[in-house]
């Protein structure tokens, strides 16, 4: 799925950042708290041979019946996605226009049923405004629609495909502290792409959800990576490179003790091309 902050073209970047023994561990256990649209699961699943077990979560309950659902009944998705894809192909831009927004008061009304709620979301992100997903202050998808002239929306090859890969992904949804209780007995390797602390006169692109992800809830991540490196798991966490008042790394002043690296993202959630531009972003490891 599209989603802002995705992983996709920083995959080269975050491989080259795993730890040195990974590769040679044979009895790994991978972890996501914040899976996303699942770039770096993806990856990691079909890239190294020796993960034995993967444990995702999310807090967007939408998000996470559709793993479920492709992990169990990909042919329901399949068949709820086809009618969205015949209905979109046969109407004009306008029309298409109208029916998005028809699909999202649809979905915001919450009267589906989860396997529906979960096939909406697939075709609103694929329909959208470049796969953002955003909630407003009352909690209701508000994203814009997307004009794309023929966009694959019931992907059987990709489902199918996925299927096959989440068959050993143990995938939950809640609070993401929680996956402590699902760590591995061998080598336990955390992945986190948190939403991302706002920079300095910039949008808050943080607020996917009503609630948000405030300072407070960084702290509160921080301490949660100090658990899990005190029970040996090795982390990564990526994040925006944001300052203090002062002009110091907040993140290097709050992970103090950790190593960090810094990489340029390409992010292209604005609509005016002149204006996307690559951001730096700190990579935090306990390694």
């Amino acid at each position: 799925m599209k989603w802002v902050g995705g992983k996709t073209n920083l995959l080269k970047i975050l491989e080259s950042q795993l730890p040195a023994d990974f590769d040679s561990q044979t009895d790994v256990t991978y972890i996501e708290p914040f899976v996303g649209g699942g770039a770096m699961l993806f990856h990691m699943l079909t890239r190294h041979q020796n993960i034995r077990r993967v444990v995702i979560n999310d807090i967007n309950k939408g998000l996470i019946r559709c793993y479920q659902l492709i992990k169990e009944e990909p042919q329901t998705l399949i068949e709820l996605l086809r009618p969205f894809e015949q209905r979109y192909y046969e109407l004009n831009d306008e029309e298409r226009e109208q029916y998005y927004y028809e699909i999202r008061k649809k979905y915001n009304e919450d009267n589906l049923s989860a396997n529906e709620r979960a096939a909406y979301m697939i075709f609103l992100n694929i329909t959208c405004f470049r796969g953002m997903y955003r909630e407003n202050a009352s909690g209701g998808y508000n994203v814009p629609f997307g004009h794309y002239s023929k966009p694959k929306i019931c992907n059987v090859d990709v489902i199918m495909a996925d299927h096959e890969a989440l068959k050993k992904v143990d995938i939950y949804c809640g609070d993401y502290k929680k996956v402590i209780s699902h760590l591995g007995k061998g080598y336990n390797f955390v992945y986190l792409d948190p939403p991302y602390r706002a920079l300095e006169g910039s949008c808050n692109f943080n607020q996917y959800f009503k609630n948000g992800f405030s300072d407070k809830e960084q702290v509160e991540l921080k301490v949660f990576c100090d658990r899990l490196t005190a029970k040996g798991c090795k982390v990564m966490q990526s994040n925006s490179d944001s300052t203090n008042k002062d002009g110091t790394s907040y993140f290097e002043t709050l992970y103090e003790g950790y190593t960090f690296g810094k990489v340029l993202a390409s992010r292209y959630i604005n609509a005016y091309a002149e204006k996307r531009e690559k951001q730096s972003e700190v990579l935090i490891t306990n390694y």
